[in-house]
C-alpha cells in the first residue's frame, strides 16, 4: 500500500473529568476501558479519530478522558476512498490515525491531571490495531 498523504488539522478534548468521590485512595487496583471510534467529514475530506479511556475502581469511573484529533486525507487518496454511497478507509490506516489520537490523549491527560494525585494514572502503551478489525465504512 502507498503511504497516504494526511494532515493533523484539529485536536479537540470531547470529555474530561476527575471523579474524587469515586476514587478510593487505600485501593491500589484499578480497571482501565477503552475505546475507539471513528468519522468522517466528506466536505473537508477529513477522518476523525476519537478515543476514550476510563479509569475505574469496583466498576465506577473516577476518570475519564475522550480526545479526537481531524486529520485531512490528501485529495488523491480520499478519492480512492471514495465509492458512490461510501468512503472506504484501510483499517491499518484507521490504526494509524488512532495511535496518534492515543499519543495526543496520553499528553492532554498529563497536562490535565499535572499537580494532582491523579496524574500518577499514565494511559499504557497499546496495540490499537488489535482494537480494528475490519476496514471503516461510512456514509458520505
Amino acid at each position: 500500500m502507498d503511504k497516504i498523504g494526511f494532515t493533523l488539522d484539529k485536536i479537540n478534548t470531547e470529555q474530561f473529568a476527575i471523579i474524587e468521590s469515586s476514587f478510593d485512595d487505600c485501593n491500589e487496583e484499578f480497571g482501565l476501558e477503552a475505546s475507539l471510534r471513528f468519522g468522517v467529514n466528506s466536505e473537508n475530506k477529513a477522518v476523525i479519530s476519537f478515543v476514550k479511556f476510563q479509569f475505574e475502581q469496583n466498576e465506577t469511573p473516577f476518570l475519564i478522558i475522550e480526545a479526537s484529533c481531524e486529520f485531512t486525507i490528501d485529495k488523491n487518496f480520499w478519492n480512492n476512498f471514495s465509492k458512490k454511497e461510501t468512503i472506504i478507509i484501510p483499517k491499518g490506516f484507521l490504526a494509524h490515525l488512532a495511535m496518534i489520537t492515543t499519543g495526543t490523549t496520553r499528553g492532554i491527560l498529563h497536562s490535565k491531571t499535572d499537580n494532582t494525585k491523579f496524574n500518577e494514572f499514565l494511559l499504557p502503551t497499546i496495540n490499537i490495531s488489535e482494537m480494528i478489525n475490519e476496514d471503516g465504512e461510512f456514509e458520505k
